[in-house]
C-alpha cells in the first residue's frame, strides 16, 4: 500500500482467504479468489511479457519506482501505482463497468462506504507507529485500532434496507460500487513477523438481491453478461474464460479468468451467498429484510459480482500488445510495438501535431481544435506543444505505444484549405480530412466501437 502520512499497518488474518487455503506467492489476492502461483514464462511468451513491461513503464502506464517491479508486484497490488496513462485506462474501464452495472437503472443504485470501519476482532488494522511499541502482555496493541476494508460487500449489505425502500420492496434490486480494498500479501513476501505488508486493489461490486426462487437463474444470467462484457473490449476474446466452484458451505459460484503468459488469473468472481450474510448484518428483526416476489414476501438471496479492475487493466494491456514487423528500419528482429486498446478504453483518442508551416499560426489552429475536441469529451494529447523536433516515424512509434487511436497533423495546407492528415493506429493508413469533420468523425468512431 502507498503510505499515507506516518501511519503503519498490521493485520490479523480473518480466516476467509481462498476457502481457508493458505496463500502462495503472487496468487489471486482477496477473499474468494483462488490461488495462482506466478511462474516465469518461457520463450516467446516471456519475451512479450518483458517487452510489454518495458513499454508500459516507458509510456507511463505503470510506475516502476526506485527499482523495476516485476509483474508479480502489479498482480499482488503492492507496487508504486499506475502511471498517468494507466490511471486513465483504469478510469475508462471503471466508466464502462458503471455503464454495464447501471443498465438496470430502475433497479440498481450506486453505493458508497468508508475505507475503514470500527474496531473488529479480525481483519487488517490501522495503527500509528507509536502504538506499536505500546503493547499489552498478550501482545495486542493498546487502543482501538480501526480496520481497513477487505471487500466492498459489507458496505453494500449495510445499505440493503435503503435500497429496498427505494424500489418499494420489489425484488430483484441491486447496489453497485467501485472502490479501493486491501489484502495481506503472502507469507513469502513478508519482511517482518510483527508487521504484515498489504496490497491494494480497485474493486468493483454488484450486489444483486433476488428471491431464492430465481437466484440460480440470475447467477447464470450475470455469468453470461459479465463474460460477454470482458470479451467485448478484447482483441483476443478467448483469453477470457470462466470456471465454476463450490465453497465449503456448498454455495455455488464462478471465477472469470484471463490467460496471462504464465497462466490464468482471476479478474472477477460471481457467487450466490444465500441469505446468511444479510441475516448476520441485520440480527434480531428479519422482517425489514422482506422483499416482494410476486405476492410473497421473502428474504432475498445475495448474488455477489466482485471484480478486480487493476487486474482488468493488466489483462487488457497484455491483450492489446501487438508486435509487427517494423517497416521503418532494416535491423533484424526489430518489431513495431502497438498497444491496440479498445477505443472505449484507450486513454488518448487523438494526438495533435504540427508539420511544416508558420509555427505560431499552426499552433493556434491546434489550440482551437484541442478545445473543441476536449469540450466534446474526446481526450487529446497536445503534441504541438513539444519543443524538441522529432521525425514523423518517431512520433508514430511513440503514439502507437501510447495506444493513441489517431494522429492529426496540422500543416500549412490546413491554413490554405482546412485539410489535415489523419493517421490510424490500427491500420497505419493516412487520409486527408477537412478539419470541420474531425469532431463528428471521432465521436461516431468511438460510439460505433462501444455499440459493437
Amino acid at each position: 500500500m502507498r503510505a499515507a502520512g506516518k501511519m503503519a499497518l498490521c493485520c490479523r488474518q480473518g480466516g476467509r482467504w481462498c476457502g481457508r487455503v493458505p496463500l502462495r506467492p503472487a496468487e489471486g489476492l482477496g477473499p474468494g479468489v483462488p490461488a495462482r502461483p506466478y511462474a516465469a514464462a518461457g520463450g516467446r511468451e516471456a519475451a512479450s511479457g518483458a517487452e510489454l513491461l518495458e513499454v508500459c513503464r516507458r509510456r507511463h502506464f505503470l510506475r516502476g519506482g526506485a527499482e523495476p517491479q516485476p509483474w508479480r508486484a502489479y498482480l499482488s497490488g503492492c507496487h508504486p501505482g499506475f502511471g498517468p496513462l494507466g490511471a486513465a485506462l483504469r478510469a475508462n474501464l471503471a466508466a464502462q463497468w458503471w455503464d454495464s452495472a447501471l443498465a438496470f437503472r430502475e433497479q440498481v443504485f450506486a453505493a458508497d462506504a468508508p475505507l475503514q470501519g470500527p474496531p473488529a476482532g479480525q481483519g487488517l488494522r490501522l495503527l500509528r507507529p507509536e502504538a506499536l511499541g505500546d503493547r499489552q502482555p498478550g501482545g495486542a496493541a493498546l487502543g482501538a485500532a480501526w480496520t481497513l476494508r477487505e471487500s466492498l460487500l459489507p458496505g453494500a449489505l449495510a445499505q440493503y434496507v435503503s435500497c429496498l425502500e427505494l424500489v418499494n420492496k420489489r425484488l430483484p434490486c441491486g447496489l453497485a460500487q467501485v472502490g479501493v480494498c486491501f489484502h495481506s500479501l503472502p507469507e513469502s513476501e513478508q519482511h517482518s513477523e510483527n508487521l504484515t505488508r498489504i496490497g491494494e486493489r480497485t474493486a468493483s461490486l454488484l450486489a444483486w438481491f433476488s428471491s431464492p426462487r430465481t437466484a440460480g437463474q440470475w447467477l447464470d444470467y450475470w455469468l453470461r453478461q459479465r463474460l460477454r462484457w470482458w470479451r467485448k473490449f478484447a482483441v483476443g476474446p478467448s483469453n477470457f474464460s470462466s470456471t465454476d466452484f463450490q465453497d465449503e458451505e456448498g454455495r455455488k459460484g464462478f471465477h472469470l479468468h484471463y490467460s496471462f503468459p504464465w497462466g490464468t488469473e482471476t479478474i472477477e468472481t460471481l457467487k450466490n451467498l444465500g441469505d446468511t450474510e444479510l441475516l448476520q448484518m441485520y440480527p434480531g428483526d428479519s422482517s425489514k429484510l422482506l422483499g416482494r416476489d410476486g405476492r410473497k414476501n421473502v428474504i432475498p438471496h445475495v448474488l455477489s459480482v466482485s471484480g478486480n479492475l487493476d487486474r482488468g487493466v493488466l489483462a487488457y494491456l497484455f491483450d492489446s500488445l501487438h508486435l509487427a514487423e517494423n517497416p521503418l528500419t532494416k535491423k533484424k528482429n526489430s518489431q513495431r510495438k502497438v498497444l491496440k486498446l479498445h477505443p472505449c478504453l484507450a486513454p488518448l483518442k487523438v494526438a495533435l501535431d504540427v508539420g511544416k508551416g508558420p509555427t505560431t499560426e499552426l499552433r493556434q489552429v491546434c489550440q482551437g481544435l484541442f478545445n473543441e475536441l476536449s469540450e466534446n469529451r474526446i481526450s487529446v494529447w497536445p503534441g504541438y506543444l513539444e519543443t524538441v523536433q522529432v521525425s514523423l516515424e518517431q512520433l508514430y512509434t511513440k503514439y502507437d505505444e501510447m495506444s493513441v487511436l489517431f494522429m492529426i497533423l496540422i500543416t500549412d495546407a490546413t491554413l490554405e484549405n482546412g485539410v489535415v492528415q489523419l493517421r490510424s493506429r490500427d491500420t497505419t493508413m493516412k487520409e486527408m480530412m477537412h478539419i470541420s469533420r474531425l469532431k463528428d468523425f471521432l465521436t461516431k468512431y468511438v460510439t460505433a466501437a462501444k455499440n459493437l
